[in-house]
């Protein structure tokens, strides 16, 4: 039975966007280790409140998070 944790700051994805994590990283399991097991693949979210994580030693806010991402590649 696998076990996959995903840790993200509260606050970036939306419900839809973490279901649908939850919904692909299973199905990506079950193409590595094949479909019998998918009734015993667990993925998990767990959300870290903003600002108590931290890159590099500086803190991250959700807010830090989506600057981010729209800025250009």
């Amino acid at each position: 039975m696998p076990l996959v944790d995903i840790e993200l700051i509260e606050g970036v994805f939306d419900t839809d966007q973490k279901r649908r994590m939850l919904s692909e990283v299973t199905d990506a399991m079950v193409r590595v280790e094949g479909e019998a097991l998918r009734g015993t693949t667990w993925v998990r979210i767990r959300e870290i409140a903003s600002g108590e994580w931290a890159i590099g030693g500086t803190p991250m806010t959700a807010a830090d998070i989506k600057a981010a991402k729209s800025q250009p590649a």
